[in-house]
């Protein structure tokens, strides 16, 4: 096909510049549900009680103790393979028999508050 010349530079700018949105977008990293800073000051609040401030757990509570964040055996473990649904869900629902609060199915906390609390304890996750 034989396009005048401004077409196929018009065509060229087009495909370049889709090109480098694409590979661009493709390549970035996804963003941050929750602000860790507004979690760590809700953690501050309803969480270091059993969770403790450095996230290592360790309180008895109902059947067990509050898992260590701290350490990758803790995440390793496959109920915890999707680091962010599992402390969702948790949260959200809790474990009464392991002494976990349902903290928005009570009202405690609303799904916003909880991608907050996630950011934080992500960072708590790496810190050691």
């Amino acid at each position: 096909m034989n396009l005048p010349t401004p077409t196929r530079a018009i065509l060229g700018a087009l495909a370049l510049l889709a090109f480098s949105f694409v590979s661009t977008s493709d390549a970035a990293a996804p963003a941050a549900k929750g602000s860790a800073a507004t979690g760590k000051s809700i953690y501050d609040q309803k969480c270091v009680s059993c969770h403790k401030a450095d996230g290592s757990g360790g309180v008895p509570l109902g059947t067990g103790k509050t898992p260590n964040w701290t350490v990758p055996a803790t995440w390793a473990e496959p109920k915890r393979k999707d680091r962010d649904a599992y402390l969702r869900a948790s949260i959200t629902h809790g474990n009464i028999a392991k002494g976990m609060v349902p903290f928005v199915k009570s009202g405690q906390l609303k799904p916003a508050e909880v991608e907050h609390l996630i950011a934080h304890i992500n960072v708590l996750a790496k810190t050691k």
